[in-house]
């Protein structure tokens, strides 16, 4: 995979992200990857990927519309919509390790979206730990058993909220490189 050798790793927000959330995903990828991090410019939502039936966006689709863009490096792309992969009721996030591209989505990892009071300090953690988990999957991570892990599969917000927001041991041996 020549993109996890790549210099940089870009943020493109989707649609309307406010620029604060960009730049703690931004500050937090620096961190947690040690690689230059870019934020590209706004992108439109690809208006095949919205399905009216569910009321949420297919992120496969939103991953075929980035993988279209030149880059020599990694893409995280950030929305603000609910989304869905065929089978599953709603996803995080989505990774296509082969492209190095990865997609997350901030609609669920708001406490409002549960009925409760907004908590921006919780909704940045939740943010950060998605991020890094997918950008983790372009790494060739898997998903971790330990429920620590920020490579732990959220199934639910709970899971999201109960997990670390560092690689486990194991898996931070299993990608040395990016501790260099």
């Amino acid at each position: 995979m020549w993109f996890a050798e790549a210099k940089k790793i870009y943020i493109m927000p989707i649609g309307r992200v406010s620029g604060p959330v960009i730049s703690e995903i931004e500050e937090e990828i620096n961190r947690a990857f040690k690689k230059r991090v870019e934020i590209l410019e706004q992108a439109s939502l690809p208006l095949d990927a919205y399905d009216r039936n569910r009321q949420q966006c297919c992120s496969t689709k939103i991953l075929e519309k980035i993988g279209e863009m030149e880059s020599d490096g990694m893409v995280l792309g950030v929305i603000d919509v609910d989304l869905y992969v065929p089978g599953l009721n709603f996803v995080f996030g989505e990774a296509d390790p082969v492209n190095g591209i990865a997609i997350i989505s901030i609609t669920r990892l708001k406490q409002e979206f549960y009925g409760e009071g907004r908590d921006h300090n919780l909704f940045l953690r939740r943010v950060v730990k998605e991020a890094v988990h997918e950008i983790g999957h372009l790494y060739g991570l898997s998903h971790c058993p330990d429920s620590t892990c920020v490579m732990y599969f959220s199934n639910s917000i709970k899971d999201t909220d109960e997990k670390g927001a560092e690689f486990c041991e194991v898996c931070r041996r299993g990608e040395y490189f990016l501790l260099k």
